[in-house]
């Protein structure tokens, strides 16, 4: 079994009646285990963005830094995105 800790929330009424009604119904042990449920999923995204940021990000901005790749300027990228839009809508896709 993991360690748990006491923590004592506050929560706006509709939520805290959310918490009761899983509770209530029999899908969750405990109020505990809603909250737990709801929080895994954040965690998860947390941990995707960390490893996005370590894995690509950094590694780009690195190579940015030391010349290594090309750049262009935010204008020069909007025109090309547009165009490209504008190619794909005229194209029917």
């Amino acid at each position: 079994m993991r360690a748990t800790r006491s923590l004592s929330i506050t929560l706006p009424v509709e939520i805290a009646d959310m918490v009761e009604a899983k509770v209530a119904s029999g899908e969750y042990a405990s109020e505990s285990d809603v909250i737990a449920e709801g929080l895994r999923p954040m965690a998860a995204h947390d941990a995707a963005i960390e490893k996005w940021l370590r894995d690509e990000v950094v590694p780009t901005l690195q190579a940015i830094d030391a010349g290594t790749i090309k750049t262009r300027p935010l204008e020069e990228t909007r025109k090309r995105l547009h165009a490209r839009i504008d190619r794909m809508v005229g194209d029917g896709k």
